[in-house]
This record gives structure tokens, sequence and C-alpha cells, in this order.
């Protein structure tokens, strides 16, 4: 363990402390889990504090990030065949086909939002 030293400044005597160097950015966690720590830290302190100061964060938020990408990837299909998004679309007429695609992750991310990210 380190010394504690002091300085004295006027009639008092201060901790030299130096604090750990850190990352000098957050980390990355992706899309939807960065969408999730924000909304913790806005709406839901004390629930982001515990995480944190448990070491949990971490995996809440890499674990958000994965469970939306796989339902992004399990949704996005049943999505595309239900509007009738095919690849004989997409030849036909392109706007149309882009149109549908973006509706359809639109409806997949609302879906995400509201089950995992803002819950």
């Amino acid at each position: 363990m380190a010394e504690l030293t002091y300085t004295r400044v006027g009639d008092y005597y201060i901790p030299d402390l130096i604090l750990d160097e850190g990352p000098a950015t957050e980390k990355f966690y992706g899309k939807y889990g960065d969408l999730r720590r924000t909304y913790l830290q806005k709406h839901k302190p004390k629930l982001w504090m515990v995480l944190v100061n448990t070491g949990r964060a971490d995996d809440h938020l890499t674990s958000i990030e994965r469970a939306a990408e796989r339902r992004m990837d399990m949704l996005l299909p049943q999505m595309m065949k239900a509007a009738g998004v095919t690849e004989e679309l997409k030849a036909r007429d392109q706007m149309a086909w882009v149109g549908l695609m973006n509706c359809c992750k639109a409806q997949v991310e609302e879906i995400i939002f509201s089950e995992l990210v803002y819950s």
C-alpha cells in the first residue's frame, strides 16, 4: 500500500491524491448498449449507480446490445416476409424495396427500444 503524504497549505494539510489513469473516453457498447446507458443515466439514475457500483454496468450494457442484435436478426426477416420485401421487388422497383426495408427496420427497432432499451 502506498504511503499517504500531505502538503501544508496555510494552516491546513491537504492529502496528495492522484487519480488513477482511466480511459479518456467512455467505452462504446454499440448502438443499443449506448442508448440503454444514456436512458439509465438520465431516467433511472439510482439503477445506473447500483450497476456501476457493483461492477455490473459493463455486463448489463453488453448483454443489452447482444440481445438487441439477436432480436434484429430474428424479427427483420419475419417483417420483410410479411411486408412482401423480395429480391424480385428489389430488381423491379428499387425505391419501393428501399422504402419497405426502411419501414421494416424502423418497426423492428421500435420493438427493440420498447422491450430492451427503454424498459
